[in-house]
Formats: C-alpha cells, structure tokens, sequence
C-alpha cells in the first residue's frame, strides 16, 4: 500500500486550495508579502508534488510595495470551470489594529501555467475569498465579513454574493449565510456541492494552536446551513503529542476513482512551540459517512502524519537541484523577492554571466524597496552556502547571507566597509524588533577577494561560517538561538516561515552591486 507522507507542501505553504482537472491535481497556497504571488504546486497521484508556477508575476496584479509585514496575498482559491482557471486572492494593505484592507480579486487563465489575465476587482469586505461554481451555471464569491465595530464580533461570518461573468462583477446584494460556531474565528469558506447538500466547509479557532476545520451543510446554498454534530471535523486543539498542529483551513478534492482528499493547514513546531518553517500543507484522507457527513478514514478527526494514497499510478518528479549557478537568463521557481519583483533596476543575470549581481537598496526595514533573494527554508536542520563579490565602500552599504522572517526578525552575516578597518565581516540581528548591532566582533578581510558564506541550522541554532576564496571554512560567533524566526515570536499575529537567501543594502543610494556566483541549499533530515 502506497502512502502519502506530510506535509506534502514543506516550509511556508498556508491555506489550500486544490482542485483537480482531469488526472492533474493542483493547490494553490499563499504567499504574504512575497513577490510572485500564490504558489500553485502540481500533482499526478497526491503523494508526489512539484512546484509549477506563481501566476501573480506582475505590478498591474499584485502591486506590494509598501504592503506591512504579514500583509499581501492571503489565503487563494483555485477552481475551474468549462475550461478556464479561475483564481481568486486577498491583496491585504493592513491588518493591524481594529480595521482590515482586504481587496480580493479574481484572475483567469485557460491553461495553468499562463497566461494570467489582469485581475477583476471584486470586493474589500473580508478576506478568505473563494469562488463556487453552481449546477446552474451561476458563480458566487464567497468571503469573511471583517466587522471592526467595538463590541461586535470581528469574524462577522460568511457572505455570499452572485459574480457575473458577462459583467466581471458582483451582482446583486451580499448575504450572510453562515455565522459561525462557539469555535469562532470563522474564516476560509468552501462551498461543495454532493447529492442534495450544498457543504460549506471552513477555517474556524484562529490560525494557531487552536486551528480547526467546520463542516456545516444545506439544501439551499444561501441556507440556513445545519453543522456537523461532531464538529469540528478536523483539529490538533488540544493534542500536543501530534506531528501535524493547527490543522485547519481546508478544502475538497475527489479523485478519477471517486476517494476523497482533504488538504488543510498544520504546521510543525520546531521546540514544541515555535514554527519556524512557518505553517504547511497536508492532506488526509476523508470518507463520507451514512448520513452524509464528511469524516476522516481511520475515525477521530486528527490529522495523520501518514495517510493511504489514492489508487492512481505514482509519478514522482525529478527532484530540485540543491545548487543555483545562476546560468538561466531567469530566476528558478524556489526565488522569491520582497514586495517587488526582480526588475533590470535592482537585479541581473546577464550583466556578469553565471552571477546573479544584487544592486543595493533600502534597508532591512523598509516595506518598500529592498534587494534581497530568498528561498524557503523547508526542513529542520539545512545546510545554506553562498560566494559574494562584493566591494563597499561605507559602512551603509552591506551584503551577504540571510535568515530572514520579517522586518522585525532576521540574522545577518553581512560584509560590509567601516573607517578603520576597511572591508569587514561580523553578523546582525534583528529580534522582536530591536537591532542588535553586533552578535559577534567584526573580522577583517582582504579586499577585494570572494568570500564564500555558510549557514547550519540545526532546528532552533544557527551556526554562521565564512571562508576566504578557497580556504577552510571558519566559524564566525556562536550558535545563535532562532525561535523568533517563527509565528508564535511576538505579537500581534503574522503568518510567515523563514526565508534563506542574499541580500544587499546601499543606504547612500548610490545602488553599490554584489555579485553571488552561486548557491546550494541542502537538507540534512
């Protein structure tokens, strides 16, 4: 018997989406304030899966800059119909506080990979947005009412409204259809159509370790919606002895043979509390039961590390290559970059062949405009290795390796130019937002040579090394605790895994380069 091993989507991969289209599985998850929008990754049998493209790879759908941390692209749905993509997102603007901006949009696409159209302004009422194809023809967007009004329920419940295709817009008035249950932090709606049901299947109890997924169902899709009696039909609540925590936020597939899939939100604490690799996908699979009910194979509704894979002919992918010798005239798919996308103004791949030179920008700080590549860190104990050439020439302009979760929390092992010592190398942090100049002395270097550049990490440390051209490695500092690389680090929420990538900083303005001739990304668990 074949098995399905989670989660299926490692490293920051939050909010599923999946639908199937013939004998090709697709999910959809979210991607924050990272640049290109939504990953859509692509499976022939749910066990094996590859990452196929990011459609959101234009300002004109995804204009960021400026966007807070924690803010940007949540929470998409992918569906399809008569032979058209459809893909619906939040592009959040804020989210502290008592008010939320939260404009979702609806892209299409007739083939997966692209073309994607400009977006269709749909509405700002709420996020979690998903689109539901009825029998009849008629498509309903669905949303979270977000109610900022003191006193009242901020998840406000679930509305519903027409979409009209011919119009490329809402039709009619929005109606709330469902309310929520004692769980409450109602969100994430899907609506599936079985038999005589309309099922609205949702993300209920926060995000977090309370995380779980709401099953409800009608015989009318705008209601009134009667919830599962043993709800909630999938948690981690309570059950801190499981692999997979804070499952929830789900959606359906059904497979050619007629199984049934569940792909849902869990995350993997990296010190029984922290998750640094940020919030994943799994999947589980669901039967339905004689009454109707959706409930998970093998009883009880917590999520499983190993689940039995569908009866389908297994088609693995050749696996990602663990070094970048950034030879392609484009960036690979596991790139992402900050708010921005990769421009001729700030990046290159063809000023120095075989480079990949970064101009320097704005500061670890901004939410604007920094130049700064980054991958997702997808495992426990990995290995992260670089080469920079790179001159500076003040101390406002640096370069080099990163961990980076947000603007409040990086580690930084840097080179950069101070007066009296000329080019130097020494490591910064920032944590819960306060900046630590220096975790260890800076060390000079020679001018002018490649530095090449390590990180281990080793679940919650991180040990820094450096070695000049071709030399020995050496350690650089100690082993350096990283938990507040993670969600749970500090308040208020937010909803990113750590990056590992390079960056460079020219805070003069005068957009001094670095050029990085490769790197590797290993795992080692």
């Amino acid at each position: 018997m074949n098995t399905i091993t989670n989660p299926i989507l490692r490293g920051f991969n939050p909010d599923p989406s999946i639908v199937r289209v013939g004998d090709n599985y697709y999910i959809a998850t979210s991607t924050f304030e990272w640049f290109p929008g939504v990953q859509i990754h692509h499976s022939k049998d749910l066990t094996h899966w590859r990452l196929l493209n990011r459609p959101l790879d234009r300002i004109s759908q995804l204009n960021m800059q400026g966007n807070g941390d924690s803010d940007g692209v949540w929470a998409p749905c992918l569906t399809y119909d008569n032979d058209l993509f459809y893909l619906i997102y939040t592009d959040v603007k804020s989210h502290k506080g008592a008010f939320k901006d939260t404009h979702n949009y609806l892209v299409t696409a007739a083939d997966i990979e692209g073309p994607w159209s400009e977006p269709v302004y749909l509405n700002s009422s709420g996020f979690d947005p998903s689109l539901f194809h009825d029998d009849d023809g008629r498509k309903w967007l669905l949303n979270m009412l977000w109610d900022f009004r003191k006193g009242k329920n901020k998840f406000g419940g679930i509305v519903i409204q027409e979409y009209s295709q011919a119009e490329e817009r809402l039709v009619g008035s929005a109606t709330t259809i469902f309310v929520g249950t004692d769980i409450g932090f109602t969100e994430g709606p899907h609506v599936y159509k079985r038999d005589s049901y309309y099922y609205l299947v949702m993300a209920e109890g926060g995000t977090r370790y309370q995380h779980a997924v709401t099953v409800a169902r009608s015989t009318s899709l705008l209601g009134p919606y009667e919830v599962d009696p043993l709800n909630p039909m999938l948690t981690s609540s309570g059950n801190a002895g499981l692999e997979l925590q804070k499952a929830g936020h789900a959606s359906l597939v059904e497979t050619q043979n007629g199984e049934w899939y569940m792909a849902h939100l869990c995350a993997r604490p990296a010190d029984g509390h922290h998750c640094t690799l940020g919030r994943e996908t799994a999947l589980q699979k669901c039967y339905w039961d004689d009454k109707g009910w959706l409930r998970l194979e093998g009883g009880g509704n917590s999520p499983s590390a190993t689940v039995q894979a569908p009866v389908l002919p297994l088609h693995p992918f050749e696996p990602e290559l663990e070094r970048d010798d950034f030879d392609a005239p484009m960036l690979g798919n596991q790139w992402n970059t900050l708010r921005i996308p990769p421009d001729q103004g700030w990046i290159s791949l063809s000023e120095r062949q075989g480079f990949l030179r970064l101009k320097g920008m704005e500061s670890l700080s901004s939410c604007h405009r920094q130049s700064l590549v980054a991958r997702r860190q997808q495992s426990f104990c990995m290995v992260a290795e670089t080469v920079i050439e790179f001159d500076p020439e003040s101390f406002q302009q640096m370069g080099g390796l990163i961990l980076y979760y947000n603007t409040e929390d990086y580690v930084y092992l840097r080179i950069t130019h101070l007066e009296q010592q000329g080019r130097v190398i020494g490591i910064i942090q920032s944590k819960h937002g306060v900046y630590d100049e220096l975790l260890v002395a800076d060390l000079q270097l020679p001018n002018s040579s490649p530095v090449r550049l390590k990180a281990v990490v080793n679940r919650d440390s991180l040990q820094f090394y450096y070695a000049i051209e071709a030399g020995s490695w050496c350690s650089i500092g100690g082993e350096i605790n990283i938990l507040h690389l993670s969600d749970e680090a500090s308040e208020p929420l937010r909803f990113t895994g750590t990056f590992v990538g390079m960056c460079v900083q020219d805070l003069g303005g005068n957009r001094q380069h670095a050029d990085f001739d490769y790197f590797i990304y290993k795992e080692s668990e």
